[in-house]
């Protein structure tokens, strides 16, 4: 078990703490399945709204585009999705079978860590803490 941490006077400081950790934790439930939480992610996202251009996937995940396109070239590389579409300026991607199959594999390792949550946090401070986050981004992103 970790030793608590004193909290920074800083709030930006202290979210961008807990980003870490909770991104170290989900990579570490992930890693059987050879995929980070930031590519399950992805992979999720992609099956559920394939087929997908680019820029209406980074609006579904609220991430920058360039971000995106940089962590998406990595999936393609790897075999995990494949572009559909028949012009370069009009991509449109989704999952290959081996894509679904490592995203099927990876389900039970991301919901452990879902559960690991709300086993460390309680499952009325996650509903708070998600309610939180959603204020913040709503506010700010």
């Amino acid at each position: 078990m970790a030793t608590e941490q004193k909290p920074s006077v800083c709030n930006c400081l202290n979210l961008r703490r807990a980003s870490l950790a909770i991104t170290k934790a989900y990579n570490e439930a992930l890693e059987p399945a050879g995929l980070t939480v930031n590519q399950y992610g992805l992979l999720k996202h992609t099956r559920s709204l394939s087929p997908v251009n680019v820029s209406r996937l980074a609006e579904a995940m609220r991430l920058d585009r360039t971000t995106l396109v940089r962590n998406l070239k990595l999936l393609e590389e790897d075999g995990l999705v494949m572009d559909t579409g028949k012009r370069t300026r009009d991509r449109q991607l989704c999952l290959t079978e081996k894509g679904l199959k490592a995203l099927e594999a990876a389900e039970p390792y991301w919901q452990k860590a879902q559960e690991n949550v709300e086993a460390l946090l309680g499952r009325e401070d996650v509903k708070i803490l998600t309610s939180l986050l959603n204020r913040i981004e709503t506010q700010w992103g």
